[in-house]
């Protein structure tokens, strides 16, 4: 009977103990994943209402599980190809990487959408101010001066402004409509206008006379962006050529002199090695896009 005790009592509390912790360990999981799906998602549909895509943002979580699922069985499909000793634990750590790496872009692609519809919004602007410049001088109200911005062939420009006056016509305040659209674009050249027209309502100056002003001075920034644009090409060319030649030597090697480049795969410190000079590597590409991204 002592035996029994002796026994089954510490084995019952380790296994309590495993149990507990294991049933933590989840719970937590289950709580770190849904406070990501819930973040995920609010900001995925704030990408997508930036760049006017009607699409549920779930949708966007679905596309990115799929393109990492299918990333990782194709890099483990050609790990076990090209591999003449495949080892799983290292195919499956390949094929973990590869998803990982492809779970973000999707919303990559939405950012990089955003940007390029923010460059050509801003590249529109000056004519938008122009029209309406010429609008209020012909006797137009700001009303419709906006309408004519609103109803003109420009895209994104058109469609901005045409949010804008909808948001006018259900009897929102113009400062406040403008307010909204300023937070709904986040253009620093678009900020300038909304100041300029909301400062001469209330200070009484000719709105006209201060469209033109603003429109200059974006003409100007936009020069001086696209010429520091093309002052940085040869920096932001060493940086992808910089980041790729590591690679591309991996590879070549891999090719010339397979059995000099087996102690990097076959090996922990050749490993290592590896995963040190991917981090070097993707610090050095940062730091050389850091010190080419000039703010005009």
């Amino acid at each position: 009977m002592s035996l029994f005790q002796h026994s089954f009592f510490p084995a019952f509390f380790a296994f309590a103990g495993v149990t507990i912790a294991a049933y933590s360990l989840i719970e937590f999981a289950i709580f770190i994943a849904a406070r990501y799906r819930e973040r995920y998602l609010e900001e995925a549909k704030t990408e997508l209402d930036d760049v006017l895509i009607q699409m549920p943002a779930g949708r966007v979580l679905d596309i990115s599980i799929a393109v990492s699922v299918l990333g990782a069985v194709v890099t483990l499909v050609i790990t076990a190809a090209r591999m003449d000793d495949f080892a799983w634990h290292w195919g499956v750590l390949f094929a973990f990487i590869a998803g990982a790496a492809l779970f973000p872009l999707p919303r990559v692609l939405l950012k990089t959408l955003k940007k390029k519809r923010l460059q050509k919004f801003n590249l529109q602007l000056e004519d938008a101010l122009g029209m309406m410049s010429s609008a209020l001088k012909a006797g137009f109200s700001i009303h419709q001066a906006l309408e004519e911005i609103a109803n003109c062939d420009m895209h994104p420009v058109g469609i901005e402004f045409r949010l804008l006056t909808n948001e006018l016509r259900l009897g929102v305040p113009l400062d406040q409509a403008l307010e909204n659209m300023n937070r709904r674009v986040e253009s620093d050249d678009f900020e300038l206008v909304v100041t300029a027209i909301i400062t001469a309502r209330q200070t009484g100056g000719e709105l006209s006379a201060a469209l033109e002003r603003v429109a200059g001075l974006i003409r100007e920034r936009v020069r001086i962006a696209q010429k520091v644009h093309a002052l940085t090409a040869m920096g932001r060319l060493q940086a992808i050529m910089i980041g790729a030649m590591p690679f591309l030597l991996l590879i070549g090697l891999n090719h010339i002199a397979p059995q000099m480049m087996e102690i990097f795969f076959n090996s922990a410190f050749g490993i290592i090695s590896l995963a040190a000079v991917i981090v070097l590597v993707i610090c050095g590409f940062l730091a050389i896009k850091k010190i080419t991204t000039i703010e005009v």
